[in-house]
């Protein structure tokens, strides 16, 4: 259920796996700054960006019910299953972490663009 008692609640699994994506991504980027290898890790740092970036605004599309949600959803898809991909390239624990959470995102997106 939304947090208002008059909000769609149809949405809510998505939501909160984007919430969950978007801070993974956060404290992973964080987290390849720090790496000997960061050099290495330009292409991943920067989809970590975009994955958080859109898992914010689908979490604010979903919840202002836009006509345009199911399609920014579709599209955030997209960019976790990127973000996954490029984590899995990376050995260390909080990319993979993240690229399962990225993964996990990326499905409740797919169900909510349908």
């Amino acid at each position: 259920m939304g947090v208002l008692s008059t909000s769609p609640s149809h949405m809510d699994t998505c939501i909160t796996s984007c919430v969950q994506c978007q801070r993974a991504c956060e404290e992973c980027f964080t987290a390849c700054l720090q790496e000997p290898d960061v050099q290495a890790r330009v292409t991943c740092i920067q989809t970590l960006n975009d994955c958080s970036e859109i898992c914010g605004q689908a979490v604010q599309y979903m919840s202002r019910n836009s006509a345009f949600a199911v399609q920014l959803c579709g599209l955030c898809a997209q960019v976790c299953e990127q973000c996954a991909t490029e984590c899995e390239n990376m050995q260390d624990d909080h990319c993979k972490e993240c690229a399962a959470i990225c993964r996990q995102c990326a499905q409740n997106c797919r169900n909510m663009a349908g």
